[in-house]
């Protein structure tokens, strides 16, 4: 099993909706990297932390897991989606998404500010300068380190 962080702006999609919804297919990732860690990295049954970007206060906020094996993202063919590709097609689809399934929540929200302070953190991937990612994997040091901050 591998460990993952996935960002979402809540106002968008959070971990509520997540709990909601179950199950959601993570569309719209337009970022080749992220596009081939979900397509060749990532298995049905890796759990992910879920994590809220670009707010007030970003935290890890929830726990997920892979619920899907990698297909093609249906909003890239969609001209109505604001991820619609008109260079994508059927045949050769441009992009992949993975589905996610809520777990839980975290007992609390660990923020980015907790995380940047932390000394087993110092090279986690969240804290280093330039990391736009957002999907990235997480090492099991560091997965249980955050697990542990609950």
């Amino acid at each position: 099993m591998a460990y993952w962080l996935m960002k979402s702006e809540p106002d968008a999609y959070s971990i509520d909706d997540l709990e909601r919804d179950g199950t959601e297919p993570w569309d719209g990732i337009r970022n080749y990297q992220a596009r081939n860690m979900m397509r060749d990295d990532m298995r049905m049954g890796d759990k992910v932390f879920f994590y809220h970007s670009s707010c007030k206060e970003p935290a890890v906020v929830g726990i997920a897991q892979v619920a899907s094996g990698p297909y093609p993202d249906p909003t890239q063919f969609d001209k109505r989606s604001r991820y619609f590709d008109e260079k994508s097609n059927g045949d050769d689809p441009r992009w992949i998404l993975v589905d996610i399934a809520f777990i839980r929540k975290t007992k609390r929200p660990i923020t980015l500010k907790e995380l940047k302070v932390h000394p087993a953190l110092i090279d986690f991937r969240l804290n280093k300068r330039g990391n736009r990612l957002s999907i990235f994997p997480v090492d099991e040091d560091h997965w249980n380190v955050v697990i542990d901050l609950e």
